[in-house]
Order: structure tokens, then C-alpha cells, then sequence
């Protein structure tokens, strides 16, 4: 399996559909790379174009692979040892396509429907068949339009059996992870 995942904070746009960059926050670092963990992500691309977010970023993580938080919680330690902090999703995509060899298959997230939607169904395949896959999650209100056209695909929204459609983006890695990703059966 060769999947990576990029949180990107810019570009992403605002609830008025304004193209904008977003703050890194703390619990996206911690809980997108614990899900990656779990699900055998190899790389988690944190994406910001701004140096302070970057080196902020790179402190939260650092304190947990080099600093005391990796002494008294290994388990964080291997999961946000998973983070790689860029300024841009081409500069993610040059890294990921260094280490796969290939460029990956580039999947983008968005909680409304998109033209390109590619089914999860088909999306497992591909990941099954050793397809290489980069899955670009959007902070604030969602990946930019500009953005999601340069994808080779979005995956369809997630939905729940009610019309409110607003996860935090980290619920929503968790849930596209483990259908991506996750056992099937029964249990």
C-alpha cells in the first residue's frame, strides 16, 4: 500500500467561498497522524505557505519525535513522526512522487459533490492494486475550486443520515482513511 495524505491550509477557501490561507492547528497535527498510523499512511504532508505556521508546525512535532513528549508517549512519537512540513501542495507532490517512484494518483476531499468524482469503491482498488495515491484534506471550508481541478479526482462527500454536512477535517480523514484503508466484513 502507498498512500500518502496532505492537510492543506492554503489554498482553501472561507465560508464565503473566498480563496484564503488557514491556521495549522494542534489537534489536526496529533489526530490526522494517529489516523495515518493506524492506517498505514506514509507520509502526512502538513502544507502552509506561511514560515511562522511552518515553523510552528515543526515545533509541535518536534516536541513529540526528539523532545520529552516522545519520552513519555512513544505511540505520538511514531505517529507524528509521519509529518513532513512544505509551502506548497507541488512541493508535497514532489516529495511523494520521490519516494513512490511515480507520481501518485492525486485524490482530493470535498464535502460537496464535485464533476470528477471518483467512487471509494474504485479509489480501493486502485490503492489494493499498488497504485500510488497523494489525498489532499482542506482546513476552513474545503480545498480551493482552483485547487480541486488540478486533482486527477475527488472523492464524494461523506454523508451522514441527516443534512447537516460540516466534519472537522480531522473526522473526516478518519472516516475516508478507514474506507480507503479499513478491514471489511463483519467485523
Amino acid at each position: 500500500m502507498r498512500i500518502d495524505v496532505a492537510l492543506v491550509h492554503y489554498p482553501v477557501v472561507n465560508r464565503l467561498g473566498e480563496t484564503i490561507g488557514s491556521a495549522v492547528t494542534n489537534l489536526d497535527l496529533h489526530d490526522i497522524a494517529r489516523a495515518g498510523k493506524t492506517y498505514g499512511v506514509g507520509t502526512y504532508w502538513v502544507i502552509t505557505p506561511f514560515q511562522e505556521q511552518r515553523e510552528l508546525a515543526e515545533q509541535i512535532v518536534g516536541h513529540w519525535t526528539r523532545g520529552y513528549g516522545g519520552t513519555v508517549n512513544p505511540d505520538r512519537s511514531d505517529a507524528l513522526a509521519l509529518v513532513t512540513v512544505r509551502a506548497t501542495v507541488a512541493e508535497a507532490l514532489a516529495g511523494a512522487t520521490a519516494q513512490f517512484g511515480e507520481r501518485p494518483l492525486v485524490l482530493a476531499t470535498c464535502a460537496r459533490e464535485q464533476a470528477n468524482t471518483v467512487a471509494y469503491a474504485e479509489a480501493r482498488r486502485k490503492i489494493e492494486r499498488g497504485t500510488p495515491v497523494l489525498l489532499l484534506f482542506g482546513t476552513a471550508w474545503g480545498l480551493s475550486p482552483e485547487l480541486l481541478a488540478t486533482a486527477d479526482g475527488v472523492l464524494p462527500p461523506l454523508r451522514g443520515a441527516t443534512g447537516f454536512n460540516h466534519l472537522s477535517v480531522r473526522s473526516a480523514a478518519a472516516i475516508i482513511l478507514d474506507r480507503l484503508l479499513g478491514e471489511r466484513g463483519d467485523g
